[in-house]
């Protein structure tokens, strides 16, 4: 392990860089799930064998025997089944960050508060350390709180984020000052975009992998509103509005691509629920898209294939991991972590 304040130049790989291996968890404890493991399971087994399909390692954490036995049985064939302790699955915001240094790979650790103090979990605190060893990566620890969800980089300096997360009282107390040093010490931060907020109902206060993601140098593409119920539609136009206006750390204005969003949606519950097409995620050779069941999944995948031409870009339903109540509350990116060549 290292000392953060002992090495400064860190590089945090695109998500669409190779990859070695895609990190995720299964889920274990019925309690945070309402009660109902099987349908977060179908979720996960869509996205896995997806991930297979296009050559994709996938190491999935299993926290118990029951869950050991049933991911097995689910998809032992074509992913590498890791017994582990974790809190809930969303390896996103609890595991490591993979960048390289100067001396290569390294796992960025930074430290936990269960999303503002909202969902405090045994293990939740340790399983990035889990995936740093059994990646076989150094640890770089940040005395700050940061979720992975809650930063997008484009991989030659620019970090996206949110005023609603970062700067929120119930993480860091932050300033805007203060945040963008933290960004530039654990990233090499050259250039910060700051959107407002997030989803309304979003758990995690506001996560920017759910409205606005970087998908090549100089491109973001995030949502429009989907008919005049949507909920967030001007949060959304305000999301693209920002983008818009933004330069990047080379000085290019940003190419702003917007899709269409899932608009109004409501849980099992009848709450209005943050279900995003932008919660996908970037493999090798395949983007794997949270859908719904909505009218907006046909066009919002025609837009991404658009964006990602030179990938196979897959709707898989992710209706089980959004959930209801404080269950679930996110989907494809939340519960996994890339490892970069």
């Amino acid at each position: 392990m290292t000392d953060a304040t002992t090495e400064t130049s860190i590089i945090v790989p695109a998500e669409w860089a190779p990859q070695s291996a895609m990190w995720t968890a299964w889920p274990a404890d019925a309690d945070e799930w309402n009660g109902d493991l099987d349908a977060p399971r179908r979720d996960m087994i869509g996205l896995i064998r997806t991930l297979a399909e296009y050559g994709n390692r996938v190491r999935l954490l299993a926290n118990g025997a029951e869950a050991e036995r049933s991911a097995i049985a689910a998809v032992g064939s074509i992913a590498e089944i890791i017994p582990a302790c974790y809190g809930d699955i969303w390896l996103r915001d609890t595991g490591p960050i993979f960048a390289h240094d100067t001396r290569g790979p390294v796992a960025l650790r930074f430290k936990t508060n269960s999303w503002g103090g909202k969902y405090e979990l045994p293990d939740d605190a340790t399983v990035g350390d889990d995936v740093a060893r059994l990646a076989g990566s150094p640890v770089r620890r940040f005395e700050f709180v940061l979720e992975g969800g809650a930063v997008d980089q484009d991989g030659e300096g620019t970090v996206l984020t949110t005023r609603q997360t970062l700067l929120n009282p119930n993480r860091n107390g932050w300033t805007k000052d203060q945040a963008e040093a933290a960004l530039r010490q654990a990233f090499g931060a050259k250039a910060v975009i700051w959107i407002d907020e997030g989803l309304k109902n979003d758990h995690t206060d506001g996560h920017i992998d759910n409205i606005a993601r970087f998908v090549a140098p100089g491109r973001v593409v995030c949502q429009s509103a989907s008919g005049p119920d949507d909920p967030n539609a001007a949060t959304l136009d305000a999301i693209a509005a920002t983008l818009a206006n933004s330069t990047d750390a080379k000085g290019r204005r940003l190419d702003v691509v917007r899709i269409p969003g899932v608009g109004l949606y409501r849980n099992a519950l009848g709450e209005i629920a943050p279900a995003s097409h932008m919660n996908f995620i970037i493999a090798d050779g395949v983007v794997v898209v949270p859908v719904y069941g909505t009218t907006s999944e046909v066009d919002a995948l025609a837009a991404l294939r658009a964006v990602f031409p030179g990938r196979a870009v897959v709707g898989v339903p992710s209706k089980g991991l959004l959930g209801c109540g404080s269950a679930g509350g996110g989907s494809f990116h939340c519960i996994t972590q890339q490892q970069p060549l």
